[in-house]
This record gives C-alpha cells, sequence and structure tokens, in this order.
C-alpha cells in the first residue's frame, strides 16, 4: 500500500462513541464491533483502529485493587516526602525493570517491555475513581495482533490495530500518545536515501508514523469524552509483521540510558 511519491492527503480521526465500562474477560474486538454498530459506523478498507491501552488492559484483566498493595517501607517514605500515594509508587517499582531516575518525586522507569516512563505505565486514571489502578498490558504487540484477528475473524476485514499510552518526552513539557502495540503496519515510513525536492539526499529521516497517529487519534478522542478507541481514515500505510517494540532504541544507541 505504499505510494510511489508523496501526495498531500486528507486524514480523519473518527472517534468511537458508547464503548462504556470494560471488564475483564471482555473481548475488546467485539466491544468496539458493537460500540461501531451504534453510532453507524463502518470500517472499510485502509482504516486504521487506534485503542487506548487502559480498555485492553480491563480486558486482560491487569487491574489492581490499591487496598490490597502493600507497600515498603522505602515506599511509604518516598511516598509521604513528596505526598503521593505509596500504593501506586510500590506498583510503579514492582512492574519496573529498573529504575532509570528518581528524583523530586518523579519516577522514571524501565519496564520489562522495554518501554522509558513515568511510574512504569501504573495510572488509577479513568479506571474507577482511585480504588484501582490499571497496568501495562503485558505484551502489548501480541494484544494488538489478536484484536485484528477477531476483527478479521468477525468482519471479514483486515484493518491495522495500534494500542496507545501517554508517555512524557525528554526535553519537552506534557504528554503525548504513543503506540505500545502495532500490528498489521511497519510503524515507521523510510524516508532514508530518498530525495528532497531540492534534490537533497536524506540521511537519517525515519518517521514513527505509528506514534504521529496514536497522537491524532488521542487529540480526536481527547482525555475525558470516554472514547477509547478511533478510526483513522487516509492514511496510506506499508503493510508490515514489526510491532511497537521495533520502535525502542536500543540501548547502544540511546543517549538516555
Amino acid at each position: 500500500m505504499a505510494r510511489r511519491r508523496e501526495e498531500a492527503a486528507e486524514l480523519r480521526a473518527i472517534p468511537i462513541t458508547g464503548i462504556g465500562e470494560v471488564r475483564p474477560g471482555d473481548s475488546v474486538a467485539e466491544t468496539i464491533i458493537a460500540a461501531l454498530r451504534r453510532q453507524k459506523l463502518n470500517l472499510v478498507a485502509g482504516d486504521i483502529l487506534v485503542i487506548t491501552h487502559k480498555i485492553v488492559s480491563k480486558a486482560e484483566a491487569r487491574i489492581v485493587a490499591l487496598d490490597q498493595v502493600q507497600p515498603s517501607p522505602a515506599s511509604r517514605r518516598w511516598a509521604a516526602h513528596y505526598q503521593l500515594d505509596a500504593r501506586l509508587v510500590q506498583l510503579a517499582l514492582e512492574q519496573a525493570r529498573r529504575v532509570v531516575r528518581r528524583k523530586r518525586g518523579i519516577i522514571i522507569t524501565e519496564t520489562a517491555h522495554g518501554f522509558v516512563c513515568a511510574n512504569s505505565g501504573v495510572d488509577a486514571s479513568n479506571v474507577d475513581g482511585g480504588r484501582c489502578a490499571v497496568l501495562l498490558p503485558t505484551d502489548p504487540d501480541r494484544s494488538a495482533r489478536q484484536i485484528r484477528r477477531a476483527i478479521r475473524k468477525r468482519l471479514g476485514i483486515s484493518v491495522p490495530v495500534l494500542i496507545t499510552d501517554s508517555f512524557g518526552r525528554p526535553w519537552r513539557e506534557g504528554l503525548c500518545e504513543v503506540a505500545i502495540g502495532v500490528a498489521g503496519m511497519n510503524p515507521f515510513r523510510d524516508f532514508r536515501r530518498r530525495r528532497d525536492p531540492h534534490g537533497f539526499r536524506l540521511r537519517v529521516s525515519l518517521e514513527a508514523v505509528a506514534d504521529e497517529l496514536a497522537c491524532m487519534a488521542g487529540l480526536a478522542s481527547g482525555k475525558l469524552t470516554r472514547s477509547p478507541a478511533c478510526i483513522i481514515r487516509g492514511f496510506t500505510y506499508e503493510l508490515g509483521r514489526d510491532g511497537a517494540s521495533s520502535i525502542i532504541r536500543p540501548r547502544k544507541r540511546d543517549l538516555f540510558r
């Protein structure tokens, strides 16, 4: 599906509404299909389905009741000093492969997936009012593949699936959506060795389109609208088998680790 030459394209982001509360054991694919029907929307060839990780984590029972978490003395001291919830601190440390940086009440960790993010992705927002926290899916790429297969089996159409989360960024304030799970498309668009309109040969332009699409969906869906999934329409992607794990920069080329 790759373009032979670059063309300007009109892109649409269509939030999927009415999904409702997802519970452990629910089928994310069936939940989204039901919401599409209520909204009188159809997935069409070329669409990309973008899903926030939270409903995937809930369906996969990656939920922890905070009253069952026993913080260590160190977690309690850290939380008390910065007026944090010691239980969330404890979960963040338990979910970390290693702590990258810990300062001023902020814990930056590397997760088992290889993501470098705040608090190992542990989050209590948009869950149940603060009684529980949600963890990242165990294998977001596998989750994306499973949802893609389920949609193809049910609807007879094959669309890429992105699973997203909000990450901070070095050097810049604020959060942006990133793809933590990818299935059915190349997460990158490679301009290296191609020439710009002035004839200059590009050397380092490897565009992380999966992250850019995640941001587009996040902007359209919003944070408080209860629209945890979105259709991106009009983007010509390349088929691919690589998941979001391919976006993680190898340690030997990572200047921040």
